[in-house]
């Protein structure tokens, strides 16, 4: 699955798009967003419900946050679950 996070503020995903939804199990994050300092110092960090939505709903969701859970890449931040972009790479220009 490809995500490509179009805006970020303090590491938090707040718009987003699908770009390919295979391998749902094994994300991965492109930012085409202007970052300012503290933007992306440390993991990039996208809320569940938004990952949720990109998948189809909670129903088909499960066994994807299950599984990311299982992984270590669920975090708690500002009492909402995320998913831990660790790693992540710039969309080139076109």
């Amino acid at each position: 699955m490809r995500i490509r996070a179009l805006a970020v503020f303090e590491r938090v995903v707040y718009n987003a798009v699908l770009v390919d939804a295979g391998r749902p199990e094994r994300p991965v994050l492109e930012v085409d967003a202007l970052l300012r300092d503290g933007d992306a110092d440390g993991p990039i960090l996208l809320p569940v419900p938004q990952l949720m939505a990109m998948l189809g709903g909670p129903d088909r969701a499960d066994g994807v946050i299950r599984t990311l859970q299982q992984n270590g890449r669920l975090v708690r931040h500002d009492d909402v679950m995320h998913v831990s972009f660790p790693t992540w790479e710039f969309t080139p220009d076109d």
